[in-house]
């Protein structure tokens, strides 16, 4: 099984590096938009929509990925989204929801009841995360530093946790996670990140609010896979979906992806040191 993780991780890591250097903004945004689609369909599972559901589901998102599009064409500045009224409105609400109802909804064991709140949900946790990779994907190496935390913080939690974990951090939730695994995570992403500053100092970062940035993402990681996690339990499913080998589905793969880029996004377009 872990061999098969890996070898989907290495094969699924090429396509995206090249997709990400490679592909003109029609092409990426055609790309994430497919990904957001299926895991659109894989949110719909967990939410308990029928087929129906499920469609009209994905059909609200792709309507609400034109909508943002439309805006940004008619703008002429095809990054400017993020600082109009409705992008802080949606990235307000994912900030919202990722640093206060995410933590409050696993804390307290939440249901999500009710097709109305799933879907809302649904789009606060996909929408931002799609606008994210459309917003970073011109400064390619800002994008896979953001997605190297979660890398990182994934990795190290994974082994530290299997090496040395004996507290749980949530076996309701996943029993295979561990607070040693967590305080892996949190040590090795600060290191990842000095060496990213030693090997691309043109980033320039202040180290203080580089680090508070990183150590933040790590904690948001977690956050997102044990959302998910959660979302999963409430179905009694193992994984999302089937689409990729060892991994699950899409959302398996993309948890802890949706609640960083986000802030990811927002560090950049509103940077405390002009990076």
């Amino acid at each position: 099984m872990l061999f098969q993780r890996v070898l989907t991780a290495a094969v699924l890591l090429s396509l995206l590096v090249a997709a990400l250097f490679l592909l003109p903004r029609l092409y990426w945004g055609l790309l994430v938009t497919g990904v957001l689609l299926i895991a659109g369909q894989e949110w719909g599972r967990l939410a308990r929509y029928s087929g129906l559901g499920r469609a009209l589901f994905c059909g609200l998102l792709a309507a609400g990925c034109g909508a943002i599009l439309w805006w940004e064409q008619g703008s002429g500045e095809a990054r400017a989204f993020i600082s109009s009224p409705a992008g802080k409105l949606l990235y307000g609400a994912a900030t919202v929801f990722w640093l206060g109802v995410a933590p409050a909804w696993l804390l307290y064991r939440w249901r999500a009841r009710g097709a109305l709140l799933t879907g809302l949900v649904g789009y606060i946790v996909l929408l931002p995360f799609w606008h994210a990779l459309l917003y970073l994907q011109p400064t390619p190496v800002r994008l896979l530093v953001a997605m190297g935390v979660v890398w990182v913080a994934d990795t190290a939690g994974y082994f530290v946790g299997r090496r040395f974990g004996r507290h749980k951090l949530a076996p309701e939730i996943s029993p295979g996670k561990t607070w040693e695994g967590v305080w892996g995570a949190l040590a090795a992403v600060p290191l990842y990140w000095i060496a990213v500053s030693v090997l691309l100092p043109e980033l320039g970062a202040h180290w203080v609010s580089a680090l508070a940035w990183v150590t933040l993402l790590t904690l948001l990681s977690v956050v997102g896979d044990l959302f998910e996690s959660w979302m999963k339990r409430g179905v009694g499913v193992k994984d999302s979906g089937r689409l990729l080998p060892g991994h699950g589905g899409i959302l398996d793969r993309i948890d802890s992806l949706t609640a960083t880029l986000p802030f990811a996004a927002l560090y950049f377009a509103y940077p405390l040191t002009g990076i």
